[in-house]
């Protein structure tokens, strides 16, 4: 008996999940349409990116890596969600290393934000400005943390806030920061239309992390308006909620190229802002997201999905629309 599990079709596209068993029942899935295929690429020729998120120091990123060297999951980028303000020089430092010898893109989060300062709209049902910087002391904090992370050697930045996003670009064009600096928006402040895509691009994005709700017909309206990097969870965190999509992740790449696989964790705790008080989740989690990441890659070369991956080490998105910046005094 032929194994339906693993039976590729003819022309060599990824294998529709139970479609040659369900075929056999009469109940084969439609065809996939041409026309939703995504036309971008990273400018290295990949379609798609590996990102481990919530690695919240050196510890975690060590657990990271030798667990992702263990289980042989390719990995491109790390990323933080406390913040620099939460990280030492010295804790920095030793982060930027140990990623630079692996060739792995380090992104930490940039400073104040909303939900923790003494804002109480934060509180309410609506949640207020959410994780925006409130008023020019938060943007500045924001600005001294790119200040210090990129003088140490980091190279891409998360950011949550639309005004934060538009001055570090600026800084970036005039020399305050480095060329190869790159910014990332977060997943909590992530754009839901095409429209808002573009914005957030313009505004200096290099990479832009959806919510993981939307549908398969939302990234394909996004891609005909942008080509900017897309991020997004495969399976996303409690507090985004909780959604695993492992299945979707070979339609997701077609639709969202190019984009970074997220393997993020459910039914886990917020870890935010992190301290050793939550070592041993951390840990354990960080762990835990590599094995996520190892059952995702699984299942795509289960499906005769996996190749287009970038190279390791390939980092920067490729020439992008921007807003024409303001003359300098």
């Amino acid at each position: 008996m032929p194994d339906l599990s693993r039976t590729a079709p003819q022309d060599g596209t990824p294998r529709r999940p139970g479609a040659a068993a369900l075929a056999r029942l009469g109940e084969a899935p439609p065809e996939p349409d041409p026309g939703d295929a995504s036309p971008h690429s990273f400018p290295d020729g990949g379609s798609w990116r590996t990102e481990i998120p919530s690695v919240e120091g050196p510890e975690a990123l060590a657990a990271v890596l030798k667990e992702s060297a263990r289980l042989e999951v390719p990995v491109h980028r790390v990323s933080q969600g406390s913040g620099v303000w939460m990280l030492t020089d010295d804790e920095i430092t030793e982060m930027v290393g140990a990623c630079a010898e692996r060739d792995i893109e380090l992104c930490l989060f940039t400073g104040p934000r909303g939900t923790w300062d003494i804002g109480a709209a934060t509180r309410t049902q609506s949640g207020g400005g959410g994780l925006r910087a409130r008023g020019h002391d938060a943007v500045a904090g924001c600005v001294e943390d790119a200040l210090r992370a990129t003088r140490l050697g980091v190279k891409c930045l998360l950011v949550a806030d639309e005004g934060v996003l538009w001055a570090l670009h600026r800084l970036r064009a005039l020399g305050e920061l480095p060329a190869d600096t790159t910014f990332k928006v977060s997943a909590l402040v992530g754009p839901v239309n095409p429209a808002s895509y573009a914005v957030w691009e313009r505004l200096g994005a290099d990479s832009l992390n959806i919510p993981s709700d939307l549908t398969l017909a939302h990234l394909t309206e996004i891609r005909r308006a942008s080509r900017a990097p897309m991020d997004l969870y495969i399976e996303a965190p409690d507090d985004l909620g909780g959604y695993v999509r492992m299945y979707e992740a070979a339609e997701l790449i077609r639709r969202g190229a190019p984009l970074y696989l997220k393997f993020g964790l459910s039914k886990t705790p917020g870890i935010y802002p992190y301290g050793g008080h939550l070592r041993d989740l951390t840990l354990a989690s960080a762990r835990e997201r590599v094995r996520r990441g190892r059952l995702v890659l699984d299942l795509l070369a289960r499906h005769g999905a996996d190749g287009g991956m970038s190279p390791l080490g390939s980092r920067l998105p490729g020439e992008l629309q921007r807003f024409p910046l303001p003359e300098r005094n």
